[in-house]
């Protein structure tokens, strides 16, 4: 491996390694190795900056987590504006890009990054309560616009559009769904809330 290689932002070339690393061969195959292999880097960079594989890891999720809090903001700012199921569609489409569906499973194989990220007071399970977090913020601020039934549950609207939506984008070697397949299970969901 390359070694006196400058490198901009280390932590960000990295994760984007990990990244390609876990789309192109699953997350079976992501080591320590494989990720400063894709980063074009000598192993002990990562260790320069992470104290193990696991902390590594831990802050991948982190990163993808964030990026959902910035989802979140901007969904927010856009309800009471369009349709709530294209809103919806295009929120849950870009919530499961194939890196969040990779980086998901790599949370439920591996246990010790469950357990770190919860220490670091993720949701339950990780990456997908964030995302559900989101999403029932979002219907919240739709039902207070009445835009939604008064009375629209959203503590079980808002995992079910996640569930329903996780389960269209994972297992797909063709791969991932239409966003009009998302909007109908949208609109099948909300079919008795929308207003």
């Amino acid at each position: 491996m390359p070694t006196g290689v400058a490198l901009q932002d280390p932590r960000r070339q990295l994760f984007a390694a990990a990244e390609r690393v876990l789309l192109r061969d699953g997350a079976a195959a992501l080591t320590s190795r494989a990720v400063t292999a894709e980063a074009g880097v000598a192993k002990g960079v990562l260790h320069r900056y992470f104290a193990d594989f696991d902390a590594f890891l831990t802050e991948l999720v982190l990163d993808r987590i964030a990026r959902v809090e910035l989802q979140r903001v901007a969904l927010l700012d856009a309800a009471g504006t369009g349709t709530v199921p294209d809103l919806l569609t295009a929120a849950l489409t870009n919530l499961f890009d194939p890196v969040m569906v990779a980086i998901v499973v790599l949370v439920i194989a591996r246990d010790e990054l469950r357990a770190r990220l919860r220490a670091a007071g993720t949701a339950r399970f990780p990456l997908v309560g964030e995302a559900a977090a989101l999403i029932a913020a979002y219907l919240t601020a739709e039902r207070d616009r009445g835009r939604l039934a008064a009375d629209a549950d959203i503590d079980t609207l808002a995992p079910t559009l996640i569930g329903a939506a996780q389960l269209l984008y994972t297992d797909r070697a063709e791969g991932p769904p239409e966003p009009e397949a998302i909007r109908r299970v949208v609109v099948t969901v909300l079919a008795g809330v929308l207003r």
